[in-house]
């Protein structure tokens, strides 16, 4: 097509393309792009059929990682597996699982030279098991342990001051039972009526030391038992219905009337 310009220069116009746009050498049309694209998806979506049509091979899958993020995933999951497993092995141990000490009223039957013990040190021994049981309610001259303290006596009765019933059964616990059939003694007077007749009765003076488990008299009120004799000559003793309980005390050598030798 000619135009005629004012200047009557003619120009020839450049006729467009099919496509109707201008493109640069080699650039591929929109149709063309769009088809390879899909071209693009069905392989990327079935490559077996596109190696068929190629004549290709499809890779193989590659396979599972056994390193980095996924080892350590296996590794810690089989820990916690066997930590699981081993729990209970390290239960902690509470008051409620731990049982009580056993309980033993067992005495003596050999000394430190591993001679067979004597009398003394076996009623020492029984004695001193009981230090702290008292009455129940105090000045009562009652609770479970007096009631047994009793039994060890013949004819005891309950609620009567209790000092003798106390060395009567500490000294049966003993193998030294009181009494001219070992039926025990219920008072201070008894007992030492007993030791004067069976040549076990020591007045208390000068130069008199008793023995561990020797029975220690004070006039006809109170009776203990001799647990030994400190270096300054006090004599430490064990006596029942002493403040109202089985008390460990200390008594000035002089004050004690008598002993009753029990070895």
């Amino acid at each position: 097509m000619f135009l005629t310009s004012h200047s009557s220069k003619r120009f020839q116009l450049k006729r467009l393309s099919p496509s109707g746009c201008c493109r640069s050498p080699g650039a591929m049309s929109i149709d063309t792009a769009l088809q390879r694209v899909a071209a693009i998806n069905q392989a990327v979506s079935n490559p077996a059929a596109l190696a068929a049509q190629t004549g290709g091979a499809v890779a193989p899958e590659a396979a599972p990682s056994t390193s980095g993020a996924g080892t350590f995933a296996a590794t810690l999951a089989s820990a916690n597996a066997g930590y699981g497993a081993n729990t209970a092995s390290y239960a902690p141990t509470t008051a409620s699982t731990l049982s009580a000490p056993a309980a033993t009223s067992s005495l003596p039957a050999e000394g430190l030279s591993g001679q067979p013990a004597s009398g003394g040190s076996r009623i020492v021994a029984a004695a001193e098991s009981q230090i702290g049981q008292a009455e129940q309610p105090p000045g009562s001259n009652e609770s479970p342990a007096i009631a047994e303290y009793r039994a060890a006596t013949a004819g005891a009765a309950p609620g009567e001051p209790w000092c003798a019933y106390f060395s009567s059964w500490a000294a049966r616990q003993g193998g030294e039972p009181l009494g001219a059939q070992g039926e025990g003694l219920g008072s201070v007077s008894a007992i030492w009526s007993w030791a004067q007749g069976a040549g076990r009765a020591i007045p208390n003076g000068p130069g008199v030391v008793p023995k561990p488990g020797d029975l220690i008299v004070f006039g006809g009120e109170h009776v203990g038992i001799v647990k030994g004799v400190l270096p300054d000559g006090s004599i430490q003793t064990i006596e029942g219905n002493y403040e109202n309980k089985v008390s460990l005390n200390v008594r000035p050598a002089g004050e004690a009337s008598g002993y009753v030798s029990m070895s």
